[in-house]
C-alpha cells in the first residue's frame, strides 16, 4: 500500500472491560473506509483514538500508522487529523476569512500571503468572495463548506467524518458528500467516515465495516 494511506493495526476500544470494537484496517490515500454502527457503538469513540483525544474513561489498544508513520502515542496537535463533525463549529467572533486564516499553517508567512490562501481555500468549496461573511449570516450549507474549507487549509495528514452529513436537508446532504469525497481524492487523503446512514456508505463507495 501506498505509505501516506492510513492503516489501523489490532485497535480495540473498551469501556468498563467490555470491548467496544476492534478493527484492523487499510484505507489508501483518497479512499474512504466507513465505520457503520447504531448511537454507542463506539464510532465516535474510534475517531476520538485516532485523532488522539480518547476520554480516559475508554481503555484502548493498536496502533496507527499514517503516512508511514505510526501516530498512536503523539499528541493530538501533532497527529495533523482533519475532522469534520456534525456541527461546523465556526469561530462566531471571526469572520468567515478569520476562521479559515486561523488554519493556514505557521509556514505561511505573512497576512497578505494567509490572506491568499484562505481566498484560494473558499474558492475551492464554492464560497469566492465571502471572506468577509459573518457566520451567523451563513444557510447551513453554507457554513458546512467553510468548515470543509477550514479542515483542508490545515493540510491534514487525513479526514476522520463524524456524521458531519447528518443535520443537512437531502438535497444539501448529496452536494456536501459529493464535495468532500472529490476533495480527498484531488488531496490525497485517507477518509475514515463513520455513520449510521447507509446512504453515506454508498455515496463513499469503499469498503464498509458494521459494527455494534
Amino acid at each position: 500500500m501506498d505509505d501516506k494511506g492510513l492503516r489501523l493495526e489490532g485497535v480495540s476500544i473498551a469501556l468498563d472491560g467490555r470491548t467496544l470494537l476492534a478493527l484492523d484496517a487499510t484505507v489508501a490515500p483518497g479512499a474512504v473506509l466507513t465505520v457503520m454502527g447504531p448511537s454507542g457503538s463506539g464510532k465516535s469513540t474510534l475517531l476520538a483514538y485516532i485523532g488522539g483525544f480518547l476520554e480516559p474513561a475508554f481503555s484502548a489498544r493498536g496502533r496507527v500508522v499514517v503516512g508511514g508513520c505510526e501516530i498512536t502515542r503523539l499528541p493530538a496537535e501533532d497527529r495533523h487529523a482533519g475532522i469534520l463533525f456534525q456541527d461546523p463549529l465556526l469561530f462566531p467572533h471571526m469572520s468567515v476569512g478569520g476562521n479559515l486564516a486561523f488554519a493556514v499553517p505557521a509556514s505561511v508567512r505573512g497576512r497578505a500571503a494567509r490572506r491568499a490562501r484562505a481566498e484560494e481555500a473558499l474558492a475551492g468549496v464554492g464560497m469566492a468572495g465571502m471572506a468577509g461573511r459573518d457566520p451567523a449570516t451563513l444557510s447551513g450549507g453554507q457554513k458546512a463548506r467553510v468548515a470543509l474549507a477550514r479542515v483542508l487549509l490545515a493540510a491534514p495528514r487525513m479526514l476522520l467524518l463524524d456524521e458531519p452529513f447528518s443535520k443537512l436537508d437531502a438535497a444539501l446532504r448529496a452536494q456536501m458528500r459529493e464535495l468532500v469525497f472529490v476533495k480527498a481524492r484531488e488531496s490525497g487523503l485517507p477518509v475514515l467516515l463513520v455513520t449510521h446512514d447507509a446512504a453515506d456508505a454508498q455515496a463513499a463507495g469503499g469498503r464498509v465495516v458494521t459494527i455494534g
